[in-house]
This record gives C-alpha cells, sequence and structure tokens, in this order.
C-alpha cells in the first residue's frame, strides 16, 4: 500500500486488525465477516511496537504468546526466522532499532498467522536495518505467508512486492502489479565523445525528447525502439558511444504519475 502521508495507510490497517472502527462500508477477510476468530490468522506490525525494555527478547515473546494463546513452542521458531536466537536473553532495552523491528515480526508471527500486516516496517532504520528487514520479508513470503505493507520507500516496495495500490485522501486511485512499473517507454542514458551529439541524437527516428542530466543526454525512446537501434544508429553515423544505459520507468515515477493523474 503506498500513498503520500495522510493518506490513510496507516488507518486502513487499523480498520482491518480491528482497532479503528470504521465510520462507513465494511470488509472480509479470507470471504468471511471479521470476526475474533478470523483475526487469528492475521499477525501485525502496526505504529511502534511496545515491549518490557527490562524483559529480555524471549521473555516479552512468552508474554505474548501467553496473550495470543499460542504454543510456547512456537517461540524458538519464530526467533530463528528473525535471526535474535542468539540474543534472546538480552533485555529488549540493549536491542539496536533493527533487532526492535525484527522482535516485533517474530511477535506478528507467534500465532503463525496467514496473513502478516506490515506499517512502514523500515521507517528510521539505517541502510544495513533496511536490507535485513527487506530480506526477512522476502524469507517470510518465500515460506507462504502473504504480507500486506504499508510503506513510502518505493525502491523497497519494487524490489520485495508483486502488486501495489495507492491511496490519495483515503481513496483507492490505482491496483495493479508492480511489473507495470517497468513498462512503457524506455529511456537511454547516452554519451559519447563527439561535440554535436545531441543534434545526432534528435535525428534518430525513435526518439521522442532529449534531457541533459549529470553530463549525459536522457533519451525518451518512441514505443517499439530500444538501446540497440540508438546504439546502432549512433555507429553507422560514426560514432561510438562510451556510456550507454537503458532505465526503465521506477515505481516512483509511476506512483507520482499515478498521484498527479487522480483527482
Amino acid at each position: 500500500m503506498l500513498g503520500p502521508n495522510g493518506s490513510g495507510k496507516t488507518t486502513t490497517l487499523g480498520m482491518l486488525m480491528g482497532v479503528v472502527n470504521p465510520t462507513g462500508g465494511d470488509f472480509k477477510w479470507f470471504g468471511e465477516e471479521p470476526t475474533p476468530q478470523i483475526r487469528r490468522k492475521i499477525g501485525a506490525v502496526l505504529e511502534h511496537p511496545i515491549f518490557y525494555p527490562y524483559l529480555s527478547g524471549q521473555k516479552n515473546l512468552e508474554l505474548n504468546a501467553m496473550i495470543k494463546q499460542c504454543p510456547p513452542e512456537n517461540i524458538s521458531t519464530v526467533l530463528g526466522i528473525v535471526e535474535l536466537t542468539e540474543r534472546r536473553n538480552d533485555k529488549y532495552k540493549t536491542y539496536s532499532l533493527g533487532m526492535k523491528q525484527r522482535l516485533a515480526i517474530a511477535s506478528a508471527l507467534l500465532n503463525d498467522p496467514t496473513v502478516l500486516i506490515l506499517d512502514e516496517p523500515t521507517n528510521g532504520l539505517d541502510p544495513m536495518g533496511i536490507a535485513e528487514i527487506r530480506n526477512l520479508i522476502k524469507k517470510i513470503a518465500a515460506n507462504g505467508k502473504t504480507i500486506i505493507l504499508a510503506s513510502h520507500l518505493l525502491d523497497e516496495v519494487q524490489k520485495v512486492c508483486t502488486h501495489f495500490s495507492v491511496l490519495k485522501k483515503g481513496t483507492l486511485v490505482y491496483t495493479g502489479p508492480v511489473d507495470d512499473a517497468g513498462k512503457g517507454a524506455e529511456t537511454v542514458e547516452v554519451n559519447a565523445d563527439f561535440e554535436h551529439l545531441n543534434q545526432l541524437l534528435v535525428e534518430f527516428p525513435g526518439t521522442v525528447s532529449i534531457n541533459r542530466e549529470n553530463g549525459s543526454y536522457q533519451v525518451v525512446l518512441r514505443e517499439g525502439f530500444h538501446s540497440k537501434e540508438l546504439n546502432q544508429f549512433l555507429f553507422q553515423q560514426g560514432v561510438v558511444a562510451n556510456h550507454l544505459v537503458t532505465t526503465k520507468r521506477s515505481l516512483e515515477k509511476m506512483f507520482l504519475e499515478i498521484l498527479s493523474e487522480a483527482h
């Protein structure tokens, strides 16, 4: 789930988990009305997870397992999944931000849910922490669980998600496969040791537009044209490109296009 701040991502997830009361509309989980029994099939990490700072990760999970009425043997399983087994007996207050987030995910997995909801799980983490959570999400999904993720780190979403939806002011304005972001016209970043390269690129029949950026030319190609034809064209004019990179439309660009088109 993507959307600008205040678009309703956290509120929507809160309603799905029964912690925010909807003012209208309805929804179903697995084709059924959302009863407490149905919600047992769902694990969630909403907002900032709260644990007892002076208790160990193990003790915190034991308390959570008791509240959720989960088998105690699930604790060692989830600690293994989030790679906290070696730190299980350390106090929660000694954990890094990334470890705290991983413990929260472990807690959400205690009841072996079918669906896992994560609300901005990489918020505030450093690049290493973000990579750890990303790999963890992939690992959990590979074991057959569905993950609903709210985020505004579009690069992360493009790396881990199969589908995405966009919210704007509480309204769903788009939903579709993440792969759709890469479709459409290609943009080629090109450079060569040739004084009139700009003019030559304009003459290429597949060129839609040209933009100079960071010392290279960004050439947007017409549908059906690829970097191969552009390279061939330059070579036929006696110009050898020393830099030629094809870039597909990013999820970020598609996201901004969707928001600008939505009313």
